[in-house]
């Protein structure tokens, strides 16, 4: 189980398969806008990282599909885990949509395609292999600030 570094705002814990489940959606929805060019699929699958970055993974759409269709489902989860590394991969997540919405909707239409084609590969990563590349984002820039990195 992760605990928040001492001092260190108490840090919420969250079922580590949550967020696996959420890339998994991630994936699907990211090649999709791939597929079809959709700057209005990307902008709804920004809407997703927006809410999971600015309100917390439980309340994402993606969180709730979790904790209402798939975690009754599930045996309880080994241990928990600190919200706030997957937390911060949704801003990333963010910031990729955001750039590649502009792309899609605006121009230029290779930095829809680029900016997506980033966020599905590191969707991918965490929906087949749970290697979550933002989390280890969180957790390096945590370390050069010389504070202790929560795990994730």
């Amino acid at each position: 189980m992760s605990h928040a570094p001492v001092g260190a705002p108490s840090a919420a814990l969250i079922d580590p398969r949550g967020p696996r489940f959420a890339a998994t959606l991630t994936t699907v929805v990211l090649a999709a806008t791939l597929v079809t060019g959709s700057g209005w699929l990307l902008a709804a699958q920004t809407a997703v990282f927006a809410t999971g970055a600015l309100l917390g993974l439980r309340r994402s759409p993606y969180g709730v599909l979790f904790r209402t269709l798939v975690r009754p489902r599930l045996g309880p989860p080994a241990e928990l885990e600190d919200e706030r590394p997957p937390r911060f991969a949704q801003a990333v997540g963010l910031a990729f949509g955001l750039l590649g919405t502009v792309g899609y909707l605006v121009g230029p239409a290779w930095l829809g395609l680029a900016a997506t084609g980033a966020a599905l590969a590191a969707a991918f990563l965490n929906a087949a292999f749970g290697y979550c590349l933002g989390c280890e984002v969180y957790l390096l820039a945590t370390r050069l600030r010389g504070a202790e990195p929560a795990r994730g």
